[in-house]
Parts: structure tokens; sequence; C-alpha cells
């Protein structure tokens, strides 16, 4: 959920703990699923399958990041989870840095994981996948439903630039990723044909 999602959850499940109607909804799942095929049809969704087709034609390297243990010789998709708190004065100063570049939060901490990434593997070509909640209309948020998609967001970090010139690229291909986000994750790999 984000904010705005889980602040409607939770309102309107205390309006139906305290016993009240919810109003009606002005679309339904089956709605989403309508515009969704005549959108699968359109030529709006052959644009955006144009950009991610450009984005990621050719070869698209693999992040090899230094590690301690030799990488098994069948791939799989296991891993850890690393939690952490970041103090509030950072989070403010992150939050400042972003709006001073006319970014948000998400794409500042997508931009450091890019320099991170970079400064740990050496690779200029680094693309990270992000959920994304897959509700564009508002009309969405009340709908119960699996919308989420995967968008790959790729970024092309070097050592010569300042984060600050970096930060600005990312919010330029975060919000053209969010612009073309119609198209499955799924369905993008294996027209690729990508691994």
């Amino acid at each position: 959920f984000d904010g705005t999602s889980q602040a409607l959850f939770m309102s309107e499940f205390m309006a139906l703990y305290r016993g009240e109607t919810l109003p009606p909804l002005r679309l339904q799942y089956k709605d989403f699923s309508a515009w969704q095929n005549r959108l699968f049809t359109s030529s709006r969704i052959k644009a955006q399958e144009g950009y991610w087709k450009g984005l990621f034609w050719g070869e698209v390297p693999r992040l090899d990041l230094a590690r301690d243990y030799p990488r098994p010789e069948v791939f799989t998709f296991e891993g850890d989870c690393y939690s952490f708190m970041v103090e509030s004065g950072t989070a403010i100063n992150l939050r400042a840095l972003a709006a001073g570049q006319g970014a948000t939060l998400f794409m500042n901490i997508h931009a450091l994981l890019n320099t991170l990434f970079y400064k740990y593997s050496g690779q200029t070509d680094i693309t990270i996948g992000s959920g994304i909640a897959g509700r564009p209309i508002p009309d969405l948020q009340r709908i119960m439903g699996m919308f989420v998609n995967t968008l790959a967001i790729r970024n092309f970090p070097q050592g010569h630039r300042t984060y600050e010139s970096f930060l600005g690229d990312v919010v330029e291909v975060v919000l053209t990723a969010f612009e073309n986000q119609d198209v499955q994750f799924e369905e993008l790999v294996e027209q690729l044909n990508l691994e």
C-alpha cells in the first residue's frame, strides 16, 4: 500500500467496523479488466511497448556484485533481507535534496542505489526492478484485486558526473517508466526473449 491507499483502507475498515454502509464503487474490477483488454489492442500500448523494446534492445547486463561465495551453477532467486533505519535528520536531508532537483524520495533512493551498485561493481549500465501499484486511475484505489506490475528502470551511472546531475537523469528515466507502466513485465520479457 502507498500512504493514500493505506489511509483509504483504514477509513473504510473503520466505517465497516462501526456498521456503516460504504458508498458504492464507481468502477468494478470487470470495468478495469475491460479497459485493460481495450488498452492491450490500442496504439497507446504499442507506443509503450516501443519505448521498452528500445530501452532493452540488445544485451542487458546482469549486475555483477562482488560476493563472498561462488555463484551457484543453477541461478536461483534465493536471497536475504537486510533491514535498517535511517535517522530522521538523514531522511529530511534526502527529501530536501530530492525536492531541490524536482524529484521524489523514491527517485533519490533509486539514484542512491544505482550509485552504490556502480561503486561496488564498476558497471555503468544498471537495471533495478521496482514494483508499481498499477492503479493510475483514482477510482481504482477502492477496488480489491492484484494490479501490481514491475518496472525495469535502467540507468547509466558514471563516475565523472555529480550526484545531482545523475539524479536529474534518474528523474527523467523514472517519470518515463511510469508513463509507460501499462506494459506487463512478463510480456515484455517474453517479447524481448530475455532470460
